[in-house]
């Protein structure tokens, strides 16, 4: 009797237990459809079917907090990590307490398929729009070869954002891309971190794509190259790897330099390049470095590297960066980002337009989920982290210097008590911009002109942001003055 009462129990806690995980489950599902119906109104309907809706919860680990997303490729999953996982976890962070980390991954036991087939039975994601492909893959016999296209459907030539910084780069690769033969091959597309140069080879890929609907392309990084190379070595299918890699119609190879002291990986590469450009396919290399600076490269690599157009991307200057935000901006209509905030952000994130586009998106999503408007206040709370890491020291002293060069006047005019026009204005300007850029109060920028009551400051600050809406030539001097002291 006392064991039927004990196995009744147990039945009833057995119950109660998947009870209690059927409504978890429910509430995780109800809180997900909240999160993910703001991220469709702040990333649109596109990005979010393609990335964000085949997303499936997993549980909350209770011990470490941690909730599981999965997608259904490794490909998606990276993707996702890389552009959306601070996003998510601070989503979730918000809507349920419990949740303190959040894991992106493949489903466990999913299998992972190409979306894309190309040659041997080529199938088009969309064959209305070749420039929507997210994955394509190929074969070869048993090797296993595969080819890890993995054109992001975002950046495209359209999405852009073009300045004197990067107009180089961006001209040469519409112009590899072009139906036309291209006048130089390979292009060579050199930037540091975060500067545009991968998104320009997505777009040419894309752009290939509309122009030539058939033509057959290889994209992937140096070292995704290196794992292909190995796989085909070790599973003695080096002349299907040969064949398969030759028979592209443009190649577009990321982060070159990973390719450094691979020797044999260097040779095939090199004869690669010898066997495309005498049949006049197309090729682009990018690298954070130029040809030369590639240590470890053997000669013979070098001089192809080199032989076609190496095309500069400097960092953004702060009118790009403004650019750039004001483009971003547009996909978040109706939301209000004051021009202050906007100024501020292009000011201050400098490193590379990665970081400031990744700033922009988390103070938006930071803003929405919470129901606060975005001020200059929040951006410097949400954003504490960017900042420092982007915040050069930018000296009243090195102000002072800047703006004397500048209107040509004596450096002893920053303190003296002059009160001539041709003096008065640039001391003012100096003023301005020295507590736009550097911490320090009115009082002690007032010392550092002369030893002027903070008022004197205040006014000159108030009277320098009016002329700048009401003056284009003083508004003119200003982003001039700021370009070179944030250069």
């Amino acid at each position: 009797m006392a064991q039927d009462s004990d196995t009744g129990r147990t039945a009833k806690r057995k119950i109660d237990e998947d009870l209690m995980e059927d409504a978890e489950a429910v509430n995780l599902a109800a809180d997900w459809a909240d999160i993910s119906q703001g991220l469709r109104k702040d990333l649109g309907h596109q990005l979010h079917s393609q990335w964000i809706k085949p997303i499936q919860l997993g549980s909350v680990c209770k011990e470490t907090g941690t909730l599981d997303l999965f997608l259904p490729t490794e490909f998606s999953a990276n993707w996702v990590n890389d552009r959306f996982h601070d996003r998510l976890q601070l989503a979730w962070k918000i809507v349920r307490s419990e949740v303190r980390k959040v894991r992106i991954s493949v489903h466990p036991g999913r299998r992972q398929l190409p979306e894309l087939m190309l040659d041997g039975g080529r199938r088009a994601a969309n064959d209305a729009d070749t420039s929507a492909i997210a994955v394509a893959a190929g074969t070869i016999g048993d090797a296993g070869f595969t080819s890890s296209v993995g054109l992001d459907p975002s950046l495209t030539f359209a999405a852009f954002v073009t300045g004197e910084t990067n107009i180089l780069g961006k001209n040469a690769a519409e112009r590899m891309a072009a139906t036309e033969q291209p006048q130089f091959s390979p292009l060579y597309l050199k930037a540091a971190t975060g500067q545009g140069k991968t998104h320009l080879l997505h777009a040419i890929g894309h752009a290939y794509l509309q122009a030539h609907p058939r033509a057959r392309i290889f994209y992937c990084s140096a070292e995704r190259f290196m794992v292909e190379f190995v796989q085909a070595l070790k599973a003695n299918q080096m002349i299907e790897f040969k064949a398969r890699l030759r028979s592209f119609d443009l190649l577009l190879v990321d982060d070159i330099q990973f390719i450094i002291g691979k020797a044999s990986a260097q040779e095939e590469l090199l004869y690669t390049i010898d066997a495309l450009l005498a049949e006049g396919k197309r090729l682009v290399f990018a690298a954070d470095r130029a040809p030369q600076a590639l240590d470890g490269v053997e000669p013979r690599l070098l001089s192809r590297l080199s032989m076609g157009l190496v095309a500069d991307i400097q960092p953004a200057d702060i009118e790009l960066r403004r650019k750039i935000l004001e483009s971003k901006l547009t996909r978040f209509a109706p939301l209000n980002v004051p021009e202050d905030v906007v100024d501020f952000l292009a000011r201050t994130i400098t490193r590379n337009v990665r970081e400031l586009v990744g700033g922009l998106n988390k103070l938006i999503a930071y803003a929405q989920l919470t129901g606060q408007e975005v001020s200059l206040n929040l951006a410097e709370e949400q954003l504490t982290d960017i900042l420092s890491a982007n915040r050069r020291r930018i000296t009243i002293d090195e102000i002072q210097r800047t703006v004397c060069q500048f209107y040509r006047i004596d450096r002893s005019e920053m303190s003296s008590k002059r009160r001539a026009r041709a003096v008065v204005r640039p001391r003012q300007v100096a003023m301005y911009l020295s507590k736009v850029l550097t911490p320090r109060s009115y009082p002690e920028i007032g010392r550092k002109f002369g030893g002027r009551d903070h008022s004197t400051v205040i006014h000159a600050v108030r009277l320098i942001e009016d002329l700048r809406k009401r003056d284009a030539d003083m508004d003119g001097d200003v982003r001039s003055l700021l370009r070179q002291l944030e250069s």
